[in-house]
C-alpha cells in the first residue's frame, strides 16, 4: 500500500524519529519568525547570543500581546516536545529491537506524529481552557503510543 509516495508496507517507523524531531523544532522556528519578521522598527529581535534573553524581555519586545503569547506559547511547545522525543526515539528502537509487526509500528510512530503535530497547533493558537484540555488529550495519546511500544516489545521478549 501506498502512502504519499511512501510504501506503507515497509518499516516507517525509524523515518518517524527524524519526522519528530522536525515536528519538535517547528514551534521554535515559528517562534523565531515571529519575533524577527512581526518586530516593529527598532525593537530588538531575536537574541542570538542568548536566547532565552528573547523569553525574558518579550514583553518590552513591543510586538502585539497575542503575538507575544504565541510567541512564549511556541517556545513552551518547542520545550516539551524535546523533553519528550527521547521517549518516542527509545520506544521506536525497542519496538524495533523486539521486532514489532511494521503495520505496530507505522501505526504507533504514525500516532504519535499526528498527536505532535495537534499538541503544536493547540498549544500555539489554543488559548481557552477547552483547547488545554485538547492538548492535554494529544500529549496523552503521543505518550500512549510510545507506551504501547514498549508494552508490545516486554510481550514479545519476555521469556516465556
Amino acid at each position: 500500500m501506498s502512502f504519499a509516495g511512501l510504501n506503507t508496507g515497509n518499516n516507517l517507523s525509524l523515518y518517524a524519529v527524524p519526522a519528530a524531531f522536525g515536528l519538535a523544532l517547528a514551534p521554535h522556528v515559528y517562534a523565531l519568525a515571529l519575533v524577527t519578521l512581526n518586530k516593529p522598527p527598532g525593537a530588538k529581535g531575536f537574541d542570538f547570543s542568548f536566547p532565552p534573553n528573547t523569553r525574558k524581555g518579550i514583553s518590552e519586545s513591543r510586538l502585539s500581546p497575542t503575538d507575544q503569547e504565541r510567541y512564549l506559547r511556541a517556545e513552551a511547545a518547542n520545550d516539551n516536545n524535546f523533553v519528550g522525543l527521547g521517549f518516542f526515539a527509545a520506544a521506536v528502537a525497542v519496538g524495533n529491537v523486539a521486532r514489532l509487526p511494521t503495520a505496530v509500528l507505522n501505526r504507533a510512530a504514525s500516532v504519535y506524529l499526528t498527536s505532535r503535530l495537534a499538541y503544536n497547533l493547540l498549544y500555539i493558537l489554543g488559548t481557552n481552557n477547552a483547547a488545554g484540555l485538547a492538548r492535554t488529550v494529544a500529549w496523552f495519546t503521543g505518550s500512549l503510543s510510545c507506551i504501547s511500544l514498549f508494552w508490545e516489545a516486554g510481550h514479545k521478549l519476555a521469556p516465556l
